[in-house]
């Protein structure tokens, strides 16, 4: 006999992930696209300019040797998307893909490397790719980049590019601390260039960077909403071994945010941007095997439901605040 699964939250209700008062980046891509889409992360072998000596060595002290990609395990730029589009298939039930150029600083090399890698990764013959993603740093977005990112929204086929720029905060002097290696006012240079081609840019902040506050929150929020963007990920700062952070972690200089304090200043983001934006992601992503602390940023589900039951009980929506 089958088992009698227990209705959680009542007839014709869906569960608290499902309904996401916001505008989430899952709903987004299938109305954009009209098929569930997927993002298929890849490694391009790239590196950082604070990394190699160009503004700063070691890179970020939260950055770990993989620069994000701890879980992308093959290797070649096609196998990795062929292996990913498969596992996103049997997964998720994705039909159509994004090709992500997610670790390290995917705009730091000539235009002509970019082109081949770029070229490489969509030359697939395969129409289910629909999109091009790139994680970057505002410091290596020229016009020339720019201009090359913009081909690919008018050769044919005609792809929806998305730059990803990590800013982490507003604050400068933060920003100096965990080795970011430029100022803000480069973030606001770099979606000038993209916007004028009509670039998609999507911004990276952190919760609970070192010596942050609530208070450094909403001048980031407030920094952003003056800006041509159209979506945001929120991250939670985790510690991962091997890295700068970990050993300040260990030598009591760095103590993380608490699971209370994340779901109210991420409350306070989603509450306070521009309800235009896509909201890509609420949480960071860490392997269990490299995670020092805290223990609470596995608990994606946990945070995404409590967020969202949060809003719902309020009465908030996305932008509920915006300015």
């Amino acid at each position: 006999m089958p088992r009698i699964r227990k209705r959680k939250f009542g007839p014709g209700v869906p569960p608290p992930h499902e309904r996401k008062p916001f505008r989430d980046v899952g709903r987004f891509l299938k109305e954009t696209f009209g098929a569930k889409c997927y993002k298929v992360c890849v490694d391009g072998g790239f590196t950082c300019p604070n990394r190699d000596g160009t503004c700063g060595t070691g890179g970020c002290i939260f950055c770990g040797e993989r620069g994000s990609g701890e879980f992308i395990t093959e290797s070649g730029i096609r196998n990795q998307i062929e292996v990913a589009m498969k596992k996103a298939q049997w997964k998720h039930h994705a039909e159509k893909f994004i090709v992500y150029f997610q670790n390290f600083t995917n705009t730091y090399a000539p235009v002509d490397v970019l082109r081949a890698k770029y070229d490489g990764a969509l030359a697939q013959g395969d129409e289910r790719i629909v999109g091009l993603a790139v994680g970057t740093r505002a410091d290596c977005i020229s016009e020339e980049v720019a201009d090359l990112l913009a081909e690919y929204t008018q050769k044919s086929p005609k792809y929806y590019v998305q730059v990803e720029l990590g800013l982490q905060t507003s604050d400068d002097r933060t920003a100096e601390f965990f080795n970011r290696g430029y100022k803000s006012e480069r973030f606001t240079e770099a979606v000038e260039i993209l916007r004028r081609r009509n670039l998609n840019v999507v911004t990276h902040i952190m919760l609970g960077l070192p010596g942050e506050t609530k208070e450094h929150i909403k001048r980031t929020v407030e920094f952003l909403n003056r800006h041509d963007i159209q979506g945001i990920k929120l991250h939670s700062l985790y510690v991962l071994e091997g890295t700068r952070l970990a050993e300040l972690y260990r030598e009591g200089k760095f103590e993380p945010i608490t699971y209370a304090e994340y779901i109210d200043w991420a409350l306070y983001v989603l509450t306070h941007v521009s309800p235009e934006l896509v909201i890509h992601r609420i949480s960071g992503d860490c392997p269990r095997d490299m995670l020092v602390a805290p223990d609470w940023i596995l608990k994606k589900k946990q945070i995404l439901d409590e967020i969202i039951k949060t809003m719902e009980k309020n009465g908030w929506g996305q932008g509920e605040f915006y300015e």
